[in-house]
């Protein structure tokens, strides 16, 4: 469903939106008094703050019912040089605090995987596992918040979008952006993004005034000019709610563009009811044996039914596009010689 040409036919929750970015704040140094970008009122007169205030908490509100599961895929789409794919996932729900996921992506298809579990809401915090670290979470300050995940544009910082909650804004009135009517808010940074990102001056944010989806976000620089833009793309209808299938990080400066793409989803309590665990039966026993779990020994395969099993993953591997016609043929080979080896099957 593209946001430029159709109409939602209801209401959508924003806070699967995983928006916002970069910049926005004002030096101190030197006690020069730091630059901030001023409002930009669309109507005679002030806009009513309160009202605008109203608008803010309710969308505050707003969030994905349950826990949810995302796939994704990251485009990296460089104004020079070739584009490429990073995949990931996205595990959500929300507790007291706010909204909270862990994010898992892959620098390269065969790179680390990095995994960032983030908090959002008015006291936000954020975290991170790597190999390096031995699995062990790191709890991160505020710069890491704008380190490019996996080599993109995107950030934990438009995962968290903080800014929604930042205590200094202006409420500038109704405006229109991508065809349609919205709210029109502007945000300034408080001291601790300041002092690590003194050339952030503000975020400029839209809200659709029917539906109170954050449409867009501009991240505001030194000269009171976006430097990052995040634009919603599309949305798609998963069960009873819409969430978002598509949103455009752009970085003003250089052109390039990374692309969010949703590409499978599931809403509402996804746990599986049923879990099945496997491993080879001479490292199932003693203590490895869990609890709970009624244990089965699964039936020798034929050579048949070996060929037919191996030739079916890796043909569902190929159309998937997880690895290349050539490389599916000799890794379906390799594995097949190596199923039917006597040392494997012993």
């Amino acid at each position: 469903m593209r946001w430029r040409r159709r109409v939602l036919g209801r209401r959508w929750t924003a806070g699967g939106f995983l928006l916002a970015t970069l910049f926005g704040a004002n030096p101190i140094a030197n006690a020069q008094p730091r630059y901030q970008p001023p409002p930009q009122y669309l109507q005679l007169g002030k806009p009513d703050q309160e009202q605008g205030r109203q608008i803010l908490e309710e969308f505050r509100g707003r969030g994905i019912a349950g826990d949810y599961y995302l796939e994704f895929e990251l485009r990296v789409m460089p104004r020079h040089g070739p584009e490429q794919v990073r995949r990931g996932h996205l595990r959500g729900t929300r507790n007291a605090a706010g909204p909270v996921f862990r994010v898992s992506v892959r620098a390269d298809g065969a790179g680390p995987e990095v995994r960032l579990l983030v908090q959002g809401g008015a006291h936000p915090e954020l975290w991170r596992w790597t190999a390096a670290n031995g699995g062990a979470p790191e709890r991160l300050d505020v710069t890491a918040l704008f380190d490019p995940v996996a080599d993109t544009d995107l950030t934990a910082f438009d995962l968290q979008m903080p800014f929604l909650f930042w205590p200094d804004f202006f409420y500038e009135g109704l405006g229109r952006i991508l065809g349609r009517p919205a709210h029109q808010f502007l945000f300034y940074p408080p001291p601790d993004i300041v002092a690590r990102r003194p050339e952030m001056t503000g975020v400029r944010v839209y809200l659709d005034t029917q539906y109170g989806a954050l449409v867009q976000a501009e991240l505001i620089g030194a000269n009171g000019r976006p430097v990052k833009t995040v634009s919603l793309l599309d949305v798609k209808k998963i069960e009873d709610q819409w969430i978002v299938k598509a949103f455009d990080l752009r970085d003003e400066t250089s052109h390039n563009k990374t692309r969010f793409t949703v590409i499978a989803a599931a809403l509402n309590g996804y746990r599986p009811q049923r879990v099945i665990v496997t491993c080879r039966i001479r490292s199932y026993e003693g203590e490895a044996r869990l609890p709970g779990f009624d244990a089965h020994t699964l039936a020798p395969f034929d050579e048949r039914k070996i060929r037919d099993f191996v030739a079916g993953w890796y043909g569902a591997q190929r159309l998937l596009k997880r690895v290349d016609p050539a490389k599916a043929e000799a890794k379906s080979k390799d594995l097949t010689e190596a199923a039917l080896s006597g040392d494997l099957r012993e």
